[in-house]
């Protein structure tokens, strides 16, 4: 099964104004998701530049929202306090 992970960012204006905290913060959640993506957790990732607010998108590969949600609990942007997440069921295709 895979699931869309929608990190929320605290404002719109995030991540030019973000302070040197959170930036320290984002490194450390940049690094996390690297690393989901090498273990093959992650499909892909990256920042959707919305005008509305960027904000953060994962395609997860795991087998159920309880381990999608541990994925979201423990990414340091929201275990730091910076961001929140949304996660949600998808329907994954992939190359034949």
């Amino acid at each position: 099964m895979a699931f869309l992970y929608r990190l929320v960012s605290p404002r719109p204006t995030f991540p030019e104004d973000m302070t040197a905290p959170e930036g320290e913060v984002m490194q450390r959640h940049s690094a996390y998701w690297h690393d989901l993506l090498g273990r093959g957790v992650a499909v892909a990732y990256g920042p959707v530049f919305d005008p509305a607010g960027v904000w953060g998108l994962g395609l997860l590969d795991l087998d159920d929202e309880p381990a999608a949600r541990a994925v979201g609990d423990e990414d340091p942007a929201v275990a730091g306090g910076v961001c929140t997440y949304e996660v949600m069921p998808m329907q994954l295709v992939r190359p034949a």
